[in-house]
């Protein structure tokens, strides 16, 4: 916000209108030890120009090196249209208000967007977009229990191969609503779900399988026996993707023999960068036959009056926003700027600049693997194909190699060792089409240094 309009005055003067003597009082529930506390380090009583100077001078101390972190956030090259033409007032400004058609564009370009992220997952529906990639399969997961009519267990089988955070935000969501999260353990050789675990299971109430492609390792999962299995047990099959990866891969609606029955993902890969933790956006496609239980807002192409075409929010009820307690989903927005880039770089990339970028991502890091695991102390984890990232282990600390690291400019990867002990000081790396050869032998010989 460039200016504050509000005086001292008009500040006492809503104060005074809502009964409390200082801004304080607003946040008095708030724990003491939760506040910030003073900005002590903020100059106070500067110039407009004093005031820009500072801020200018504490953004270059930002100082990104080369990034190889991936971990669900990727660093993709960006063409310089998708965020000039999104960055317009038309779409910087535009919000699509409870009477929607007033914003034709707004839903035209959700529109075309829908049809994409189908079209790209293999699927024949898909909503205008979640928060992120983990509430999105948050929502996955609650649209699942509503769906599957052949179920009456609420129990839902999680690989720990999907990403943790995600597996968090799942159990934030779930764990009141009487839904079971059972996590099934994965292979330590090869990476991906172990199947064998999945026997105890065969004869029990099942109503759905998460399957992320690839998983968090950058491992790719059986996809198509895991999609068989848990459809003969009549549970549903929640795919989690990686946009860009499913580019290149088989798109979860021709897993198995009838296809995944809901996608869901994060859509930052698609155009949105990497900005000091977000925002985000998810994405969430489906079937057609459940289609009536997906959340949020969903976009439909229709004619006027005049047979001219048009386009309206479509297969909600009113209480999707005014009675939560009868809505499908709490969830009534959308990321919207950032459906837009991701829809005007799809649309510039097409499907063959998207597989060429998956495919270039695939290249570098294997060349990358290749190099890191020559240098003595380094060893692959896993023996599995992977797209885009994937594991490798150090003979010393993790975190004091990757804090060597960033001395010299370089983020090595996301330490798991946090998340998944039983790996050891293991690191995920990534590399992707915006890595230079010189990049990687630069990573390579740091870390030949360093160990």
């Amino acid at each position: 916000m460039p200016f504050i309009p509000h005086t001292k005055a008009d500040v006492e003067a809503m104060l005074a209108a809502i009964g409390v003597k200082s801004i304080e009082d607003l946040f008095a529930e708030i724990p003491a030890n939760l506040r910030a506390g003073a900005l002590s380090k903020i100059p106070s009583g500067l110039t407009e120009m004093e005031l820009t100077r500072f801020m200018q001078k504490r953004a270059a101390e930002n100082d990104q090196g080369l990034c190889f972190i991936g971990a669900g956030a990727y660093e993709h090259h960006i063409p310089a249209a998708v965020w000039d033409i999104t960055s317009r007032g038309e779409f910087m400004t535009a919000y699509t208000p409870y009477q929607a058609e007033a914003s034709q564009g707004t839903l035209q370009l959700i529109y075309e967007f829908q049809s994409m992220i189908a079209s790209l997952t293999g699927m024949q529906a898909s909503n205008a977009s979640l928060y992120d990639g983990a509430s999105a399969l948050a929502e996955a997961v609650l649209m699942a229990v509503r769906a599957n009519k052949h179920s009456k267990a609420r129990r839902i089988l999680m690989p720990q191969t999907v990403h943790p955070a995600y597996r968090e935000v799942v159990n934030a969501v779930v764990r009141t609503q009487q839904i079971e999260i059972i996590e099934i353990p994965f292979d330590q050789k090869r990476g991906n779900i172990n199947l064998a675990s999945l026997e105890r299971f065969t004869k029990e109430d099942i109503t759905a399988l998460v399957i992320p492609q690839p998983n968090f390792f950058g491992v790719l999962e059986e996809v198509d026996v895991l999609t068989d299995w848990a459809q003969q047990k009549n549970a549903l099959v929640i795919a989690v993707v990686n946009p860009t990866a499913i580019a290149l891969l088989k798109e979860p609606g021709q897993w198995g023999k009838q296809g995944a029955d809901i996608v869901c993902g994060e859509g930052q890969p698609l155009g949105v960068p990497l900005a000091s933790g977000g925002p985000y956006f998810g994405f969430l496609t489906c079937k057609q036959e459940y289609v009536r239980q997906m959340p949020g807002r969903i976009v439909g192409r229709t004619v006027d009056l005049e047979g001219k075409p048009g386009f309206a929010l479509t297969l909600q009820a009113r209480e999707q926003h005014i009675r939560r307690s009868k809505a499908t989903s709490n969830i009534c927005t959308n990321q919207g700027l950032l459906v837009t880039a991701a829809t005007i770089y799809m649309s510039l990339l097409g499907p063959e600049g998207l597989r060429r970028v998956a495919a270039a991502s695939h290249a570098n890091t294997r060349t990358l693997i290749e190099k890191l695991t020559a240098v003595k102390g380094v060893e692959l984890v896993f023996d599995q194909p992977c797209f885009h990232e994937t594991v490798i282990r150090f003979n010393k600390p993790v975190h004091e190699v990757l804090t060597a690291l960033d001395k010299a400019g370089i983020q090595g990867g996301y330490a798991l060792n946090n998340d998944y002990p039983e790996l050891g000081e293991a690191l995920l790396v990534c590399a992707t089409e915006t890595k230079h050869q010189d990049d990687l032998t630069a990573y390579q010989q740091q870390l030949q240094k360093i160990l």
